[in-house]
């Protein structure tokens, strides 16, 4: 079985989780918490990261922070995880969901600005397969709307959109590492806090909110209740395994854009005998090999190969289900103007096995099967 996905071990977890052990402080903020911090936000260039127990978690932040309440719009594309609404909803927010690009699968920049209203409070742009929104735009139109723009780059790290990395652009981002993403530790994520005002009010939302983090460090001489919050530390075992992973982002994601590059480079050479579209990457984005799909003629085609694949032990998926479709989301949002695109596009794509330990010649079978079933399903029409 060719499985879907491996969660990647870089070769010195074991090791440092042992040391954090040894240290005998597994709760958060430790060793392990502020080595990956540091580096993550050397890495982006963000002024402040936060590990977080999950992507979910570091969203639900933003929500905090911007003082989401009953009433307040918060515009993002349904072609999403439900994580990305849930954090505004459980505030009390109305989701405006906007159609997406065909080429890219993001949000569809020139669809915003025409969904504001009054009551629009936040942008929440999701950078899908790890390939950049338009942000140029998208920051724009935040600007002179006087908005909030959270990045929802679960699937981004290590990607940039001219030459800046994913997550450090809007007022927050957000990273994920949960065992289906590049780099990982499990379930985990982080909140990167660009704008430098909202830092202090962060780090207590994140300690439940008290001033913790503060008393740790010194700042002052004891702590108490401040605000609202929750428990959004991640364990020390668990940054243990991140950090690892993280050293070793740069040898992880090459292996992950080699696989892509094969993948996309095999299937090119069939896109018009068989009527597939492939990944397009904007000429102002490095993306990072986070997944690799292709899009068929409609979701039948779609699903056949699905099948097709499993039954010589491959894993395929597709991925989400526009979530203005379904109840939860016809409840708590709404679809602005028409769907043009978000369903089509979404009924059409496959996902394709894409892993770090995969190997080159297993891409290549992969590939083999899927032109093998698209002659058949030719020859049969």
């Amino acid at each position: 079985m060719i499985k879907f996905n491996i969660a990647p071990v870089a070769g010195q977890e074991i090791e440092f989780i042992q040391d954090a052990i040894n240290s005998r402080h597994l709760c958060g903020d430790g060793k392990y918490t502020e080595l990956c911090s540091k580096w993550l936000e050397k890495t982006t260039g963000t002024p402040k990261v936060l590990l977080t127990t999950s992507c979910t978690h570091a969203l639900e932040m933003a929500a905090l922070l911007f003082d989401i309440k009953h009433g307040d719009e918060v515009i993002m594309p349904s072609y999403t995880f439900v994580s990305t609404a849930n954090a505004f909803v459980l505030r009390g927010a109305k989701i405006i969901f906007v159609d997406i690009r065909p080429d890219t699968m993001n949000i569809d920049e020139t669809k915003i600005e025409a969904a504001i209203t009054n009551r629009t409070k936040v942008i929440v742009p999701v950078h899908y397969a790890g390939v950049a929104c338009e942000m140029d735009t998208i920051m724009n139109i935040a600007e002179r709307y006087n908005l909030y723009v959270v990045e929802d780059a679960a699937q981004g790290i290590m990607s940039t959109y001219k030459g800046r990395m994913l997550g450090s652009i809007g007022h927050l981002g957000t990273f994920s590492f949960h065992e289906t993403k590049n780099l990982v530790c499990g379930e985990g994520g982080a909140l990167l806090v660009n704008d430098r005002r909202l830092i202090e009010r962060a780090e207590i939302i994140r300690e439940k909110g008290t001033n913790r983090s503060q008393f740790i460090s010194g700042r002052v001489d004891k702590y108490t209740w401040r605000d609202i919050g929750s428990s959004y530390l991640m364990s020390e075992l668990t940054a243990a395994y991140l950090y690892s992973q993280l050293i070793n982002a740069q040898y992880i994601t090459k292996k992950r854009l080699k696989l892509w590059s094969i993948y996309y480079q095999y299937l090119y050479n069939f896109i018009d005998i068989y009527d597939i579209e492939l990944p397009c990457i904007p000429n102002t984005v490095e993306h990072n090999g986070h997944l690799f799909f292709i899009k068929l003629k409609n979701k039948k085609t779609r699903d056949n190969l699905i099948e097709y694949l499993k039954d010589r032990g491959i894993q395929a998926t597709f991925h989400y289900i526009p979530l203005h479709t379904t109840e939860t989301g016809k409840k708590y949002g709404e679809f602005h103007a028409s769907d043009n695109m978000t369903c089509e596009q979404s009924d059409k794509l496959l996902r394709l096995p894409m892993f770090f330990s995969l190997e080159e010649e297993t891409v290549i079978q992969i590939c083999n099967v899927v032109v093998d079933y698209l002659k058949k399903a030719r020859e049969k029409i």
